[in-house]
């Protein structure tokens, strides 16, 4: 018996369609899987991320552990800009790069980019 993958991760929202818009329209994410009234999934490089408004999911606003890999840092923070999406100035790390954003209902969302090897 082993644990073989994340199953999903999922963010509280007091809106699904305007957070759907926002995920998909915003940050480019597809949806996959689950597209009901309360819960709605997004395929992430083969993982499950799910928005929800329902008591289990969690109070919205709250929600911090979505670090999404991007490949541009700086093109994908104007292209946030460019959509009156606040993102923090990025701060480096021997590894990495990190940003973070909000979306609508003020969950954070980590943006993240691996330094080459």
């Amino acid at each position: 018996m082993a644990v073989t993958g994340i199953a999903f991760i999922m963010y509280p929202v007091t809106d699904v369609p305007r957070a759907v818009a926002f995920y998909s329209d915003v940050l480019g994410l597809k949806k996959a899987g689950l597209d009901l009234e309360y819960w709605v999934e997004f395929e992430v490089a083969g993982s499950a991320f799910g928005i929800g408004n329902f008591e289990q999911v969690g109070k919205p606003g709250t929600a911090q552990s979505l670090s999404l890999e991007v490949d541009d840092m700086t093109a994908f923070r104007k292209m946030l800009a460019d959509r009156d999406v606040e993102s923090i100035e990025p701060f480096e790390t021997p590894v990495c790069w990190i940003s973070s954003l909000r979306d609508p209902d003020g969950n954070t969302v980590y943006l993240h980019s691996a330094k080459p090897h």
